[in-house]
């Protein structure tokens, strides 16, 4: 069987720029098609007149921003036997590799998490079917099956290489808001830091003792989860800090734009920004402070117009590159706690 479709996990609402963003980098690795989005589903559909395994080699889901979770369709399930769906499924059976890993999720929408349970219990079933037909080695095989459900009866059943999948639930970092954080943006930055840096190099780069700045900080729920690493801020923001932080002793609050603020000292490992202005406004300035080396890293937001949004993305991108010519880590993501937003880590190459 040629597969012909990839389906994509996304935030409701950036169907189409999920769709737009995976038919575009296809089409640079040479596979041309074009995907289908219905709004506020929570995932899109890629087709191809070609199979798209190869492009799973050749593409990997940490380079795609908008796409949380992404399978190989093998096969559609649109009325499934509610007395035993599992029956119907291993109809598709024949066309498995050896399995690794099971997952059966559902789309993150209102009417998916009423799934949830069901996909829950679903699991263990589907997983012992493999098994009683030699299909499931968790120790040998270098696959993870899908059983995505869009509703009750409906479902996509698909593969994806385990090393090109989210190793979260849905693609999802669930993450529990910190009380003492002055507000719930505090999870945007919590999350970036787990995404972007490896685990294996957290203590160092996000270590005690590192000299940050927080620009647009203001109450302070980014300058929070650099003060609870034990950072010292400069907090740049014409608004009032929560006092919790200046209590804490490693905040000096500077009350002047974040677009003029420029660092006494060249001894910023970390550049955040949360400011809601224009994207392509922010990028430069993100791209010109590690340009100017006034810090190692950055890690920022870029907030979206609602239309066109992954076209404003490649022009914020388009900016980071004409003022950083060089060699860049660059990585970018929607996160789960973001919105109409999304987040940026970018320094400069090591030499």
């Amino acid at each position: 069987m040629v597969a012909s479709q990839i389906l994509g996990y996304c935030r409701p609402g950036f169907e189409a720029d999920a769709g737009l963003e995976l038919q575009t980098r296809a089409a640079e690795h040479g596979f041309y098609g074009y995907f289908k989005a219905e709004r506020l589903s929570g995932f899109y559909l890629f087709e191809c007149p070609q199979s798209l395994q190869p492009l799973f080699k050749r593409l990997a889901l940490t380079q795609l921003i908008f796409t949380r979770q992404w399978l190989q369709v093998l096969a559609h399930y649109d009325n499934l036997s509610k007395d035993d769906r599992l029956s119907d499924l291993t109809d598709s059976f024949a066309e498995l590799p050896v399995i690794s890993e099971v997952r059966v999720e559902h789309p993150d929408t209102e009417d998916g998490k009423e799934l949830s349970r069901f996909c829950r219990k679903f699991t263990v079933p589907l997983r012992q079917a493999l098994k009683q037909r030699k299909l499931y080695q968790e120790s040998k095989g270098l696959t993870c099956l899908f059983a995505f459900f869009v509703k009750s009866t409906g479902c996509y059943l698909g593969i994806t290489p385990m090393n090109n999948i989210s190793p979260l639930p849905g693609g999802i970092m669930r993450l529990k808001f910190p009380a003492e954080s002055p507000s719930r943006s505090t999870l945007k930055l919590d999350e970036a830091f787990l995404t972007f840096i490896p685990e294996k190099e957290r203590e160092e780069r996000l270590r005690a003792g590192l000299n940050a700045v927080d620009l647009g900080a203001c109450p302070g729920g980014w300058t929070y989860q650099l003060v609870r690493r034990g950072m010292f801020v400069q907090a740049v923001d014409n608004g009032l800090m929560a006092e919790s932080l200046m209590d804490s002793g490693q905040v000096t609050h500077f009350q002047e734009d974040g677009f003029k603020f420029k660092p006494r000292k060249k001894n910023i490992h970390w550049l955040v920004c949360d400011m809601i202005e224009q994207p392509q406004k922010v990028a430069r300035l993100m791209a010109q402070w590690v340009s100017d080396d006034w810090c190692k890293e950055a890690m920022f937001n870029l907030k979206l117009p609602m239309k066109k949004r992954f076209e404003s993305v490649l022009e914020c991108l388009a900016i980071i590159a004409e003022v950083l010519p060089g060699k860049l880590e660059l990585s970018a993501k929607h996160l789960y706690h973001n919105r109409d937003e999304i987040t940026v880590h970018l320094k400069k190459q090591e030499k």
